[in-house]
């Protein structure tokens, strides 16, 4: 097996591709702007204006509320200050890795984005995983783990935690002293995910702490708000960690946030779900012809993992074939960062892009995967 880098890294060099390759490896939304968002985007200059001369607090609790109430989160603290606006959910990561007790044990769901693992691994803490079926068995780990981590839609796989097994786990995390840290980045993208998180943290009695993200969502170029949202309850020091990575996020932006999030409950939803199951069939479609089948069936994240055969190439042997004929996609062992050989057989793409992207770049996958299936099989004869 080939040996592969971890997911950003992988990602950069396909923004970065001077031959202009299809990029289906970010989840980040790169589409063109629909007539609403185009025209919200019309308006940033009146956004500058009212930051001039609107105090922060309003236009932060604004977006705030715009965003959340959107995706169905009506029990957020909102207005309390307990709620941290970031340039990125990446950057909320690493402040709450920081405020955590150093060499602390964490458990950490099993597989996901590599990036959540590398950062609390950078600031000293200690990882176990957390597998996807120890989650729905509602088999929790206990002291010495200090805290649980768990994505919600899981990245890649699409996974939602049903709100009773959330209510399990903040119980659980409640008996021993631990806190359920959450990322919902791909949240707003699934409505099942939309279940009240916060009432249900705070009924049980949780320690939590809360990472919301926008980038998903819309085409905006990395402008963008990742939120940090902490319990009452909680003891670790969050504010602290967080002064010491930046001052504030751009008014602007949270402007942009709030109209987009209004859009997003007059029928941008409807119209992301609509562009995003149309390409999850044409890749479906397409990798069928060469026996292939998605992972994730049910899966309604902005990406798509492929599952490959045992007896064919594997995920990094592929990767590194598309590369040269100008597709990016993610190979899956760094998803399976406390054991990257399980991740060997699964390749994720994204969904969020134009419909002739998706389609050219799963026809080519499949093409790709054809070829080097004949000639291991010619080598083997």
């Amino acid at each position: 097996m080939s040996e592969v880098v971890n997911l950003t890294t992988m990602e950069v060099d396909a923004l970065t591709d001077v031959d202009g390759g299809l990029n289906l490896t970010d989840g980040h939304a790169r589409l063109a702007l629909s007539a609403e968002q185009a025209a919200i985007i019309a308006d940033i200059p009146g956004m500058f204006a009212e930051a001039s001369r609107r105090p922060f607090q309003e236009i932060e609790r604004e977006a705030h509320t715009a965003f959340l109430h959107a995706i169905g989160q009506h029990s957020a603290p909102i207005g309390s200050g307990r709620i941290l606006s970031c340039y990125s959910s990446t950057l909320a990561t690493d402040i709450v890795a920081r405020a955590l007790p150093a060499d602390a044990t964490i458990a950490v769901l099993h597989p996901t984005f590599d990036n959540i693992a590398d950062l609390f691994v950078t600031r000293g803490l200690n990882l176990v995983p957390l597998s996807e079926p120890a989650l729905l068995n509602q088999d929790w780990p206990g002291p010495p783990v200090a805290a649980i981590v768990v994505t919600h839609p899981n990245n890649p796989t699409g996974l939602v935690t049903p709100p009773g097994h959330l209510r399990s786990l903040a119980e659980h995390a409640a008996r021993h002293g631990q806190t359920v840290i959450i990322d919902a980045s791909f949240r707003g993208q699934v409505r099942e995910a939309q279940y009240d998180t916060y009432a249900i943290l705070d009924e049980a009695g949780a320690d939590w702490i809360v990472i919301e993200d926008t980038g998903k969502l819309w085409p905006t170029h990395e402008l963008k708000i990742g939120l940090l949202a902490y319990s009452e309850r909680t003891k670790l020091p969050i504010e602290r960690a967080f002064s010491e990575s930046l001052l504030a996020a751009s008014p602007v932006v949270l402007q942009l946030i709030r109209s987009l999030a209004g859009d997003w409950t007059n029928g941008g939803y409807e119209r992301a779900r609509s562009l995003v199951e149309r390409n999850r069939a044409a890749v479906k479609d397409a990798i069928e012809e060469a026996g292939l089948r998605l992972a994730d069936p049910d899966s309604q994240i902005s990406v798509a993992r492929i599952e490959l055969p045992v007896d064919g190439p594997d995920s990094a042997q592929l990767y590194a074939d598309l590369v040269t004929r100008g597709v990016h996609v993610l190979p899956c062992t760094p998803f399976h960062w406390a054991d990257p050989d399980s991740g060997r057989r699964f390749i994720r793409v994204s969904l969020a892009r134009p419909f002739e992207t998706v389609q050219s770049g799963a026809r080519t996958l499949t093409a790709s995967f054809r070829e080097l299936s004949a000639n291991a099989s010619t080598l083997v004869a």
